[in-house]
Order: structure tokens, then C-alpha cells, then sequence
């Protein structure tokens, strides 16, 4: 049996993590790059660039510099703990960019890893992966499900571990 102050840590850890999609939506659709990178550990990897909240910086502002107006809607959220630091979770979310005079509307699942660092709770890592990026005026279909070449490849429903196997009876 778990003792009343480790159930008490897992729930308040487990209300930290769900704070953070929407932080991070927060603070990409206000364009605040400080708060952005804040919700990272402060020795985030980024692999070949380097690590640390300012190399992230560098590598997402000129990404965001790609479109205007954002709207990121958290749509759910599961988290699932590894160990007493350590947690995973996959958070839905509707997004919504200006590009030029389009409207580009994505359906997005954040595969996300959260460490506890000095305490509190950030993102080690978000991997973004969507199912179409389209202009509100076309049907996902229409464009080939990649209506926007900044989005990249969509990787959903592909990417998730069973769609394969649950559809290969069919196929």
C-alpha cells in the first residue's frame, strides 16, 4: 500500500503535467517565447543543436515566425507516470494557423516525455505527429490530408501502434 503522502505527489504531480499543454498553447499563440520555453527542462536535449531552453529558442522562433495568428485547442490529455520524476502522455489537440491568406486547420496528437526538475514538472520532450493540415475550406481529403507544406508529412493514424493490426483483417 502506497502511503498518503505518495498519493498525494501523484495527484498533484499529475495536475502539474495536464498544466502543461496548455502553457505551451498559451504561449504559442501569444507568441511568448519565454513562457514557450519555459515549460522545457532547463537542459532540454535537441539533439545535433545542442541543449538548453535558449538553443530551443533559436531553432522554434523562426518557426513561428511562419505564420500569424495560432489558436491551439487542448482537446484531452492522458498521462501515464514511469517513475516517481518521470511521466509520458499523449495530449489531442485542434490547431488553427493564419498562413498568408489561408486558414490552415490541423488535428494534432503530442506525444509528450515530462521529467520533475528542482521540483517542478516540464516537457523533456514533444513529438508532434497529425492526421491532415488543411484550409478550413477544403476537406482533408481534397488536399491529400497535407494542405500545408510547414506542417510536414502526416504521420497519423499511421504512426499509432494498432491501427495496422486492427485493420489488416479488413484489408
Amino acid at each position: 500500500m502506497t502511503s498518503i503522502e505518495d498519493r498525494l505527489d501523484r495527484i498533484e504531480s499529475h495536475q502539474a503535467i495536464q498544466q502543461l499543454p496548455i502553457r505551451y498553447a498559451l504561449a504559442v499563440d501569444s507568441r511568448d517565447l519565454d513562457a514557450w520555453v519555459g515549460c522545457f527542462r532547463p537542459d532540454v536535449d535537441m539533439g545535433r543543436h545542442g541543449r538548453g531552453r535558449q538553443v530551443l529558442r533559436q531553432h522554434i522562433e523562426p518557426l513561428v515566425r511562419g505564420f500569424h495568428r495560432s489558436v491551439h485547442q487542448i482537446c484531452g490529455h492522458r498521462v501515464e507516470f514511469t517513475g516517481r520524476d518521470t511521466a509520458t502522455g499523449a495530449v489531442y489537440c485542434r490547431a488553427e494557423h493564419e498562413v498568408g491568406d489561408r486558414w490552415i486547420v490541423m488535428a494534432i496528437c503530442y506525444f509528450d516525455d515530462y521529467a520533475r526538475v528542482d521540483g517542478g514538472w516540464y516537457f523533456s520532450r514533444r513529438r508532434e505527429q497529425h492526421w491532415y493540415a488543411a484550409d478550413v475550406t477544403d476537406r482533408p481529403q481534397a488536399v491529400g490530408f497535407n494542405g500545408w507544406e510547414g506542417a510536414g508529412q502526416p504521420l497519423l493514424p499511421d504512426a499509432f501502434p494498432s491501427w495496422s493490426s486492427f485493420w489488416k483483417e479488413t484489408w
